[in-house]
């Protein structure tokens, strides 16, 4: 297996280029979506809503927290996860200036 070539890129790109991964599914989408809308920490809620297997979910719930783009605190035997506000908007920043980078200009280039 090759080594990926991470380290000619910025720390920068690196960071947006593991958060846009972690979004990177559907599943993920919904989770984020339904953590946004709930505006709290939700303990076990998303088999119910999203109709996947635990399994399933708990491996989307891992991907998304090594991302940084949630936390999770355990509650007895079950973990309860929210959006890392911290996080979110470090990268609604980072985002927002990669978008912003470029502007149409109505021209056909190609």
């Amino acid at each position: 297996m090759g080594v990926t070539k991470s380290e000619i890129f910025t720390e920068k790109q690196n960071k947006l280029a593991v958060m846009l991964k972690a979004l990177a599914h559907p599943a993920r989408i919904a989770i984020i979506e339904y953590l946004v809308n709930a505006q709290t920490c939700i303990c076990g809620d998303l088999v119910e809503e999203l109709g996947l297997a635990q399994a399933t979910i708990s491996q989307h719930l891992k991907e998304l927290k090594n991302a940084g783009l949630i936390k999770g605190t355990v509650d007895g035997t079950s973990v309860c996860y929210c959006i890392d506000d911290k996080v979110w908007k470090q990268y609604r920043q980072e985002m927002e200036k990669f978008f912003v980078g470029y502007e149409p200009n109505n021209t056909s280039c190609c």
